[in-house]
């Protein structure tokens, strides 16, 4: 990963810029516009916001966004200045991560969360330019984006679950593991067993099991055309233990033996 902030090419398409603390003050800004994200969050007095021809007024516990390039002023109360935190992000995904919230360019604010977020804030400020400082504070802003998922959820997120590519995903994200079980999987994705039996089917005309074992042997396909690897190695690779049942699967699956899909395509390689 490369240690400049605002280097597009990162592996992280969520990548954090900045973060501070604010203390008691009667610091303003605006009216203006921003190249980047800029989440707050009020620790404690009030403030307001003003954006999109629209006013709001914000106290403790509330956040609010600032858009890139969209006009904002902010400015604390004269009596009872606000205290806040901030972190600043951006990212070709940034977008959709805050989509997946309640903020929007129309209403860029959040009542009160149920929990203090500040600390969360707190974790990015002190990143420094190495790899590894990079890397953590990068984390940091996913594990804090999270919980604004999860406390202030999208009606678009809710809408948008997709339980058999999620079950899906799943499967193939863990394939290799010779002890993956559909009740396993039921349990990953939080869903009645016959509920995504019912769902799967319709969607893939598979079953669960049937689709962990065709992707089992797509993989061990792959691997028989294009590894040095043993059957032996190949077998515990897509998740069975047993080298000869393995062989078994995979003849009734695509009516070649290993070994005879090896020199196959072994033979076709050399043409």
């Amino acid at each position: 990963m490369d240690t400049l902030w605002r280097d597009g090419s990162r592996a992280s398409q969520v990548y954090f810029i900045s973060g501070g603390h604010k203390p008691i003050n009667l610091h303003q800004w605006g009216p203006g516009v921003r190249d980047v994200y800029a989440l707050h969050f009020i620790i404690r007095g009030q403030g307001t916001l003003e954006t999109g021809g629209q006013q709001f007024r914000l106290g403790p516990g509330e956040s609010f966004i600032l858009f890139p390039q969209k006009e904002i002023y902010y400015y604390p109360d004269p009596v009872d200045p606000w205290e806040y935190v901030w972190i600043e992000f951006n990212g070709r995904d940034a977008g959709r991560f805050v989509d997946m919230t309640q903020l929007s360019v129309r209403h860029p604010v959040l009542p009160a969360a149920p929990k203090t977020m500040a600390p969360w804030f707190h974790l990015g400020w002190n990143a420094g330019a190495s790899p590894g400082e990079v890397l953590r504070a990068d984390a940091r802003l996913h594990l804090l984006l999270s919980y604004y998922m999860e406390f202030f959820p999208s009606e678009k997120q809710a809408e948008t679950r997709d339980d058999v590519w999620m079950a899906k995903t799943y499967i193939e994200q863990n394939y290799w593991q010779s002890s993956l079980t559909v009740a396993e999987i039921v349990q990953a994705v939080n869903l009645e067993r016959s509920y995504l039996f019912r769902k799967f089917k319709e969607a893939t005309g598979e079953s669960v099991s049937t689709y962990i074992t065709a992707c089992r042997i797509r993989r061990a396909c792959e691997l028989l055309e294009s590894s040095q690897l043993s059957i032996q190695s190949i077998a515990y690779s897509v998740g069975y233990n047993d080298p000869l049942y393995f062989s078994r699967v995979f003849k009734k699956a695509t009516s070649y033996t290993p070994s005879a899909y090896m020199m196959l395509h072994q033979k076709r390689a050399g043409r």
